[in-house]
């Protein structure tokens, strides 16, 4: 009798999962820089930390990417809060110290 061999399955692809860590950076600097600039320094110092992981080779490369959108968009979103502060802070302070000086005026 002939035996039918078959042949060895596939060896198992490995995914290169994304780090939730990367993906949250990219996340929050994505809100940082359209729309909630408070999550952006969140999203510079969590995509810093995983990119430091994935140097350290505790995190995977293939979420270098994400990681580091995510902290630039961070940085960008963080220097537009900056900016907003000082924006709100001088044209708003003197806002009201001139509304102060109007009424004070009449």
């Amino acid at each position: 009798m002939n035996e039918t061999t078959l042949p060895p399955p596939p060896p198992l692809a490995t995914e290169a999962r994304t780090s939730g860590r990367a993906t949250t950076a990219l996340v929050l600097g994505i809100l940082g820089f359209l729309c909630c600039q408070l999550c952006a320094p969140f999203a510079w110092f969590i995509g810093n930390q995983e990119i430091k992981a994935i140097k350290a080779g505790a995190s995977a490369p293939s979420n270098q990417g994400f990681a580091m959108a995510g902290m630039i968009l961070g940085i960008i979103g963080t220097i537009l809060f900056v900016f907003m502060l000082l924006w709100v802070v001088f044209f708003g302070g003197l806002a009201v110290l001139s509304a102060i000086a109007g009424a004070q005026a009449n």
